[in-house]
Order: C-alpha cells, then sequence, then structure tokens
C-alpha cells in the first residue's frame, strides 16, 4: 500500500509521515506533496492508494483535489482533514465518496482508524475483482478466445510440461489428454473469398461448428484458424469410437467437406495426418502438413488426402530450433540478450547433432540470423556494419557461415556487439528525452509544465518518463521543475524591478501567496526580504 499526504502547511505533512507508525497497517511507502498540483503529479507517477489531503489549499482546494483524483482512479481512496467544522465541506468529501471526514489535528487513534477503514474498504474490493467466481465468469466468457490461442501456442510448438499441458486442457474444459492425436488441415477455397472483407470470420466459426457435428460422435475437436489462414483441427478418438479405425478419419472428412459444400456453397481441402503424440509431435505434424499442400495438392480444389511420408535421403528435413517461438528477431527486438544467446545456442547445437554434412543448413540459419541483426539495425534508423563493426568483415567476405563453427562464433560475437551497440542507442536515448523536457520546461515556466504535460511533450507515459529522468539525471522531473522555477525568480528578483506577483506569474504560480510560501521554503525568506537582502 502506498500513502500520499498532501498539506500546505509543510511541518504538517512532515510530521504525519515521518511520526505515524504507518507500517503496522501495512503502508509501506509515504509520498508527501505541500500543494494539490503536486499531488496529481505524484498520482501520476506512482501506484498511490490512499491519499489524506487538507481542505483549504491555494490554487486548487481539497474538494477540486479528489474530485480530479475520482477522474484519474476511482479506487483511490481519499481522507479529508481541515481545520473548520464545516458541515458543507463535508457534505462535499462523502459526494466524492471520501472514506471519512477528520477535524485537524486528529488523534493518532482517529487517524489510523481512518486508514485502516480505507485499506479494509480496498482489500474488500481487490478481493472481489480478484474473487475466483468473477475468475470463472470471465474465463466462460473468453474460453473460445483462450482455447485457439493455446491451440495455436501447441502448433507453434510452445513447449510446456506435460502437467502443465494437463492443467490447462482442464482448466479451459478440453477433454483432450496427453498421447495419440491426429491433425486435419483445412484449406478454405476460392468460394469463400467474397467473405474476406465481410463475414469472413463467421463462415470459418460455422466450419469449425459443422466439424465437431459431423465428427463429434466418434472424436473430440479442437479447432482454430491458423496464421497462414488454414483451418487447423486436432483430433482424439473417443472411447465409443469404432475399434475399426481404418478410413474413418478420411470417411469424416468426406462428410464434412460435403455438408460445407451443400449448406454454405463452398469447398474445401483437407490434409490429414496419421496418428502422432500430443502435444510434443504435433508441430511436426502440422508443418509437414502445411508442406503437402504446397507440394502435393497445389492448386487442386476438393481434395481429401492423407499424408504421407515423402521418400528420399535423410539430409531433408527443416532446421526446427531456427523457427520455434520465441523468435531470435523478438528477443532481439524486445532486448532479452540471455534468451538470444540461448536461442543461438541451440540453432547451433541442432546443426552439430542433426545437420553437421548439409552447408544449406548452416547457411539457412547464417541468412535468417544476419537477417534479424539488419532489422533490428534498420528499425533503429542504424546500419548493421555501425551495429557490428569488425564483425562485419566476416559476413561480407562470406567466412561467417562457412561451417557450424564459423557460424557460432561470428553470431554469438555479433550478438555481443549488437548487445552494446543497442544499450549505447539506449543511453543516447534517454539523454535526449532529458534533454527536450528541460528545454520544454525552459520555455515554457508560464504555462503547464507538470508532469503528464512534459510526458505529453515527448509522447511517453508519465511513469516511464519519470524513471528515465530520474535514470539519467539522479533527481525528479517536479524537483528540476521547481529549482529552475526558483533560479528563475531568483534571477528575476535581483535583476528586475517587476513586482512579487508578477515574477510569480510568469514563473507559474497563480497564486502570489503560494509563490512566497514556496519561496520561502526553498530559500528561507520571502521574496522581498530576498531582493532586499540582495540590495
Amino acid at each position: 500500500m502506498q500513502l500520499l499526504i498532501v498539506d500546505d502547511e509543510i511541518h504538517w505533512v512532515d510530521n504525519l509521515s515521518m511520526n505515524k507508525p504507518w507500517h503496522t497497517l501495512g503502508i509501506e511507502q509515504v509520498h508527501k506533496a505541500y500543494s494539490a498540483r503536486e499531488a496529481l503529479e505524484l498520482i501520476d507517477t506512482y501506484p498511490i492508494d490512499i491519499v489524506i489531503s487538507d481542505i483549504l489549499m491555494p490554487e486548487m482546494n481539497g474538494i477540486e483535489l479528489i474530485e480530479k483524483i475520482r477522474k484519474r482512479d476511482r479506487k483511490i481512496k481519499c481522507i479529508m482533514l481541515s481545520g473548520h467544522s464545516d458541515f458543507e465541506f463535508a457534505k462535499q468529501a462523502m459526494r466524492n465518496s471520501a472514506v471519512d471526514y477528520l477535524l485537524k489535528p486528529p488523534g493518532d487513534a482517529e487517524l489510523l482508524g481512518a486508514v485502516g477503514t480505507a485499506i479494509e474498504q480496498l482489500n474488500a474490493e481487490w478481493e472481489m475483482v480478484s474473487s475466483l467466481e468473477r475468475t470463472n465468469y470471465a474465463l466462460r466468457e473468453n474460453l473460445p478466445l483462450l482455447r485457439g490461442r493455446l491451440l495455436l501456442d501447441a502448433l507453434d510448438g510452445q513447449r510446456m510440461p506435460a502437467d502443465e499441458w494437463e492443467r490447462k486442457l482442464h482448466n479451459y474444459g478440453l477433454p483432450f489428454t496427453v498421447g495419440p492425436s491426429a491433425l486435419l488441415l483445412v484449406r478454405m477455397e476460392e468460394e469463400f473469398g467474397k467473405y474476406r472483407h465481410n463475414g469472413q470470420p463467421l463462415i470459418e466459426y460455422a466450419i469449425i461448428n459443422m466439424a465437431e457435428e459431423v465428427m463429434g460422435e466418434f472424436l473430440e475437436v479442437w479447432g482454430v484458424k491458423e496464421e497462414h489462414g488454414y483451418l487447423a483441427f486436432l483430433l482424439q478418438f473417443k472411447p465409443e469410437a469404432p475399434a475399426e479405425r481404418d478410413g474413418l478419419l478420411e470417411k469424416l472428412s468426406i462428410q464434412l467437406q460435403s455438408k460445407v459444400k451443400q449448406f454454405l456453397k463452398g469447398s474445401l481441402s483437407i490434409v490429414m495426418t496419421d496418428l502422432f503424440r500430443f502435444p510434443e509431435e504435433l508441430p511436426d505434424a502440422f508443418r509437414r502438413a502445411a508442406a503437402y499442400f504446397r507440394q502435393i495438392v497445389g492448386d487442386e480444389r476438393e481434395f481429401v488426402m492423407r499424408l504421407s511420408e515423402p521418400a528420399g535421403p535423410s539430409q531433408q528435413g527443416a532446421l526446427r530450433s531456427l523457427y520455434l517461438p520465441p523468435s531470435l528477431e523478438n528477443l532481439l527486438e524486445a532486448g532479452r540478450w540471455d534468451e538470444a544467446e540461448e536461442k543461438l545456442q541451440a540453432i547451433c547445437g541442432e546443426l552439430d547433432d542433426s545437420w553437421s554434412e548439409s552447408w544449406e543448413h548452416c547457411m539457412e540459419a547464417g541468412f535468417l540470423i544476419a537477417a534479424a541483426y539488419t532489422n533490428l539495425a534498420h528499425r533503429g534508423g542504424r546500419t548493421l556494419e555501425s551495429l557490428l563493426g569488425s564483425e562485419m568483415e566476416p559476413l561480407q567476405r562470406g567466412e561467417a557461415f562457412a561451417s557450424i563453427a564459423r557460424l557460432r562464433k561470428w553470431s554469438l560475437e555479433a550478438l555481443r556487439a549488437v548487445k552494446e551497440g543497442t544499450s549505447s542507442e539506449v543511453k543516447d536515448n534517454r539523454s535526449l528525452y532529458v534533454r527536450k523536457v528541460q528545454a520544454f520546461a525552459d520555455k515554457n515556466l508560464h504555462l503547464d509544465v507538470s508532469l503528464r504535460a512534459l510526458a505529453d511533450h515527448v509522447n511517453l507515459h508519465p511513469t516511464h518518463l519519470s524513471k528515465i529522468y530520474k535514470i539519467e539525471t539522479g533527481e525528479g522531473i517536479s524537483d528540476y521543475v521547481s529549482n529552475l522555477r526558483m533560479e528563475r525568480a531568483s534571477h528575476k528578483l535581483k535583476s528586475t524591478d517587476k513586482k512579487v506577483y508578477e515574477i510569480g506569474l510568469e514563473i507559474g504560480y497563480m497564486d502570489p501567496a503560494y509563490f512566497i510560501k514556496v519561496f520561502k521554503r526553498h530559500f528561507g525568506m520571502t521574496p522581498q526580504d530576498y531582493r532586499d537582502s540582495g540590495k
């Protein structure tokens, strides 16, 4: 839990933040704000749970503050403090769902009790959000999407322990088990093209439902549309399926083809596999079925074919680890350097184990690795040569892919160069954001230079900008803006004859009294005393 205390009386904020046993209530961090504006900046930056605020403050009072908080996050709990026993204030506070309204100074028991009530309300609300009943309801509502995503992960080769698969299958209400399965890959032919921009998902959903209806008597059916446009169906025989199963899949597939033709006025081509072990052998079965469409079925239409193993030399086959998710390109883009190195080691390990005599497989891996590095460089507005440095030479001379050993050495050394170059680029980008923020604040002190306004200027989320700025400069943005205002005020007081309120307006303080209070907090004297002492 994080608590924010807001009051324009500095000693009151400091006393409440440092001298109360907040930790006994589970409060992990206490933030301080000396104005409503500062409070809103902190709320935009940190996950504040509870706000204790004075009501009578310059620029923006506590009631106005709580109204703005409600627009940002309705879950934040607010407790109002006031030195005035004013029933109208209390009514406004309660109208804005304040937890409590306390007269200053509240006793410890009264104050801690109010915060304890706020914590109880928060816990109850979050327990409701995370309750099993609510979770189960959301799960039921999203089951088709979740089931489809799980099957797509399985087709892509996502690895999970067998017990994790069984748990997910059970949670998603899928009557499948780890074990013998078959795959049906269905291509929707050109008659369905007219639905491409209007109604295609409904047609696909209808075909999946028809497959479940046609095959459901003897088979468990789990279907999804995969990224190449095929409808993929995982099938497992039910206990009541006939003992003699030869030809059953072909028969049911022809029935599906016929029903779709009859009722949806379109044709299907279908490739089916022999039994394999789900889930570990599913990605390979899927790749072979997709390849069968390309190599055997081609442009022919309305086929129902069983996948047969092509005869040929043992040197044929795909380099699996290169294409298993996550891809090298995605790992590089996300800056997951350790996983990228593991990916490269896995690729080279498979080359050693299965394709040690195949230069083509080594070349295939090398080209895709180099392409991933090139893509990362170009997305960052750089050339591959500027990113790799001396590691560019083996690539240009054609030596990088000459052998598996050379590919392993070059790809790992190139990865280190990419990591160093990208890290330097990240630091340069952070410095650029800092310079943009400082330049904007310097020119616009008289306008809105809150954290949110500065974040909007550089197109970043306020929390992200706050972290970047703190990493680069060691201070918070609000501290920088406050110090900049005080430096500007100091200079104007020394070098001009402008009135104090005029200087306050020029540096962003609409309320002269508040400007004087902040200035005194910073310099230990009022602006007029500061000007007089300078003279």
